[in-house]
């Protein structure tokens, strides 16, 4: 592998400047305005593949945004990885929260920030110049496929049916997904899990407009003052969510498995810290590492409703509107708890308003065995390049195409992610070490090398 570090140090700067100028495309599946953003992404990451060395690389429409397929099929002989990732990224507001512009990307204190940076052009992209060194310097063991979607982040709505379609184009040992994050450089780690997750939309409605607060004010219901009781209903005074059947099936984690997850160095206070709180929140008799990856939640995305503009405007509104997201755990169906969910806020519908609830998307948890031949090259490639054994952990976050993977491919999924959970994924001022972008590219191979043992 000497060969291969030294290509890999020679080429650092085009490296960055490449992923900058990726990150300079808005590529924002959820609105419409960027379709054409979309499109030029896509044809940017198929250009990107077909430089780096892969055999086969197009741009395939879809219903929605377009997928891009690469692959470099080496020997039939040799096992087959499919690297999944996406290069479409979520909207940048609120725009004055950012310390620069969130398409324009600029490297401060050796960190990209810019939309995307980490989740997940600059993830993805590493597994694109780790192909391009492996191709230039002979070092590809394996065969190696790409299947880089443009609708992660509205939910996947066309990948299961490409998938399903494509079952042999897809055919692969193992995928490996880098949209995860670590520890830290210093206490490397890898998912074995993510959550799944279940979202809908909450919608109040009162009156038949906007009315005088102070003429109608405390003889009309008020819609946003009837949503904000809901909400606040679904927790009990232990942060417990109140939804009758909402833990239902739910996979408790053994002692053994709570004991390994305190091994992994948190310090309480710095996260406060690094978030500007004061204390840390949530389900009683569990630590916050458990309480982000072992244990269900319910969250409030986005709720508005009357008069939210600059200045006074003294209204009863006529509409509250929420966005309400709850992640899962392993024996939790997001059809199910989807379902559950609309029920319930149907059902606790106040007098004197009407409560209409909306699906937007959901996706399945999963988790990946730590005997796998697949996890364990990925913990050797770590070791290799960190000098110490990754931990295992559970991510909180969710990627609601990983069971359908394994369901129509038949193979296992490892997570090598390279992130931080402090990278600011959907918020403000995203952004990805440029070490972590660097250590991604030295690693990735060293997986190759050792699946194809």
């Amino acid at each position: 592998m000497h060969n291969l570090n030294t290509y890999l140090e020679e080429n650092r700067s085009r490296f960055l400047e490449e992923l900058l100028a990726l990150l300079r495309i808005p590529s924002v599946s959820a609105r419409s305005e960027h379709k054409g953003d979309m499109a030029a992404c896509a044809q940017a990451v198929c250009d990107a593949l077909r430089k780096a060395g892969a055999g086969r690389a197009e741009v395939i429409p879809t219903a929605g945004h377009p997928i891009v397929y690469g692959e470099l099929m080496t020997d039939p002989d040799r096992p087959t990885v499919l690297v999944y990732g996406h290069y479409d990224v979520q909207p940048a507001d609120p725009l004055e929260l950012w310390n620069s512009g969130p398409f324009d990307p600029v490297i401060r204190d050796g960190k990209i920030y810019a939309r995307g940076a980490c989740d997940d052009k600059g993830q993805f992209y590493m597994h694109v110049k780790a192909l391009e060194a492996m191709v230039a310097t002979g070092n590809l063991s394996t065969n190696i496929k790409f299947c880089i979607e443009g609708e992660e982040e509205v939910g996947s709505p066309n990948l299961a049916t490409f998938v399903r379609e494509n079952r042999e184009l897809l055919k692969a040992d193992v995928i490996l997904i880098s949209d995860t994050a670590m520890l830290s450089m210093e206490h490397p780690s890898i998912d074995i899990g993510v959550r799944g997750l279940s979202y809908i939309e909450v919608v109040v409605t009162g009156p038949n407009r906007d009315l005088h607060s102070g003429v109608y004010g405390g003889a009309v219901a008020n819609p946003a003052t009837m949503l904000a009781k809901m909400i606040a209903s679904c927790h009990d005074a232990d942060n417990r969510v109140t939804i009758p059947g909402f833990y239902d099936g739910v996979v408790e984690s053994t002692p053994e498995e709570r004991r390994l997850m305190a091994e992994a160095p948190f310090d309480e206070s710095e996260f406060c810290k690094d978030l500007g709180i004061e204390a840390v929140w949530g389900e009683k008799g569990y630590t916050t590492h458990e309480r982000t990856g072992i244990r269900p939640t319910l969250e409030v995305n986005g709720i508005w409703g009357g008069y939210t503009g600059e200045g006074s405007k003294t209204v009863l509104p006529s509409k509250a509107h929420a966005k309400i997201s709850a992640r899962l755990v392993p024996n939790q169906s997001s059809e199910h708890i989807t379902k559950l969910l609309m029920e319930h806020f149907r059902s606790i519908a106040p007098m004197g308003v009407t409560v209409e609830v909306f699906e937007h998307h959901g996706g399945e948890p999963y988790m990946t065995p730590i005997d796998s031949k697949a996890y364990r090259s990925a913990a050797r490639a770590i070791r290799e390049t960190f000098g110490k054994d990754p931990i295992p952990v559970r991510g909180g976050g969710s990627i609601p195409i990983c069971s359908l993977f394994e369901k129509e491919l038949g193979c296992k999924i490892v997570f090598m992610g390279f992130g931080l959970d402090s990278d600011n994924l959907h918020s403000p001022n995203e952004k990805y070490d440029i070490a972590n972008f660097y250590k991604g590219i030295e690693t990735i191979p060293h997986f190759h090398r050792f699946f194809a043992e």
